[in-house]
C-alpha cells in the first residue's frame, strides 16, 4: 500500500497530532511571553492569529471529518503566516541587528514560526494528495487525542485572547511593547 493511501486512513489522527503541535507552539509561546517579560509585537500576534486559523482548519476535520475545505483554511492560514513571519525575518536580517526578543535554540521566534508554517504547508499538501474525503459530514465523536488537542487548542486561544486585550486594549498594539496596557494602574 503506498505511503500517500497510508497516510489518508490514519488522517484524524495526524490531524489530531497536528492541532496538539499547534497547541503546543502557542503555550510555548504564552510560556516564554510570561517567563521572560516578552511581549509579543505587532507581527508576532498575526503569526499567533494565523496559526490559530490554520489550527481552526485542523479542528474543522476533526469534528466534521476530513475535506479538503478545511486543509484549504489550514493553507491559507499558513501562507498568511508565512507572510508574516517572513517579513519579520527580512525586518532584522541586516548583519548586526539583534532581532526582536530573546532566540530559542538559536533562532528568534518569528524564524521558527516561518519553519513551522512551512512544514504545515507540506502536511496540507500531503494530505491533500491522499485524496480522502469522508462521507459523513455530520458531527462526529472525539477520541482521547483529539479531545485533548481540542482542549488544549481552544484553551490557548482564550488565553491569548486575553493576553492580546491586556496587552493592546480595543486599539492598535504598539510596535515595540513593553508592558500591559490594561495592567498599567495595577
Amino acid at each position: 500500500m503506498p505511503l500517500v493511501t497510508r497516510l489518508g486512513r490514519c488522517a484524524t489522527c495526524l490531524d489530531a497530532l497536528g492541532l496538539l503541535a499547534l497547541a503546543g507552539v502557542l503555550w510555548f509561546a504564552f510560556a516564554w511571553q510570561l517567563l521572560l517579560h516578552e511581549l509579543p509585537c505587532p507581527l508576532c500576534l498575526l503569526q499567533r492569529a494565523a496559526f490559530a486559523m490554520a489550527g481552526v482548519g485542523l479542528l474543522l476535520n476533526l469534528r466534521f471529518g476530513v475535506r479538503p475545505l478545511h486543509y484549504g483554511i489550514a493553507v491559507l492560514s499558513s501562507l498568511a503566516g508565512l507572510v508574516a513571519s517572513g517579513r519579520q525575518v527580512l525586518l532584522h536580517i541586516a548583519p548586526g541587528n539583534p532581532g526582536f526578543g530573546s532566540p530559542f535554540m538559536g533562532l528568534h521566534f518569528y524564524t521558527w514560526a516561518l519553519i513551522t508554517f512551512f512544514a504545515l504547508l507540506v502536511y496540507c499538501g500531503v494530505m491533500l494528495l491522499t485524496d480522502r474525503v469522508d462521507d459523513r459530514p455530520q458531527p462526529r465523536p472525539l477520541g482521547f487525542l483529539a479531545r485533548l488537542a481540542v482542549l488544549a487548542f481552544l484553551a490557548i486561544l482564550a488565553v491569548n485572547a486575553l493576553s492580546t486585550t491586556l496587552e493592546c486594549g480595543l486599539g492598535p498594539c504598539p510596535d515595540n511593547p513593553t508592558d500591559y496596557l490594561w495592567l498599567r494602574w495595577l
